[in-house]
């Protein structure tokens, strides 16, 4: 049996997808791109990704079927010094929920809220 990551895709729903897409581009300092939605019924843009490369991939995504909210899921975007793009995320249209705070020996995590009100992390190792 080959063994895999945890996590091979994820989604961050959204109401207002261009909101969306203007802030984690704001954030991220990183160009996302439309995709097609494999059921037809969604409206996707995709952070950037090396599909052959460690770690997941994932899409910003309008759909019937689910919309933004605060849950038990947490998705960490990794960054080189998570304080940067968190002093960007108030700009964006959204608010830091906790600023960069010390994970031990994993690094560090800012806390956030996006344009969509969904909780989302930012790691680093510095």
């Amino acid at each position: 049996m080959t063994k895999m990551n945890a996590v091979g895709w994820f989604d961050i729903y959204v109401d207002d997808l261009d909101r969306a897409v203007a802030f984690y581009e704001t954030v991220l300092g990183a160009s996302l791109e439309p995709m097609g939605d494999p059921t037809g019924e969604a409206q996707m843009m995709s952070f950037p990704a090396e599909m052959s490369a460690y770690g997941a991939a994932g899409a910003l995504t309008k759909s019937p079927h689910a919309g933004p909210g605060v849950g038990g899921t947490i998705i960490y975007f990794m960054a080189e010094d998570c304080a940067v793009p968190e002093a960007r995320v108030s700009a964006a249209g959204g608010s830091v929920m906790r600023e960069k705070f010390s994970i031990g020996e994993f690094g560090f995590v800012s806390l956030c809220m996006d344009s969509e009100g969904n909780m989302f992390g930012i790691n680093s190792l510095k």
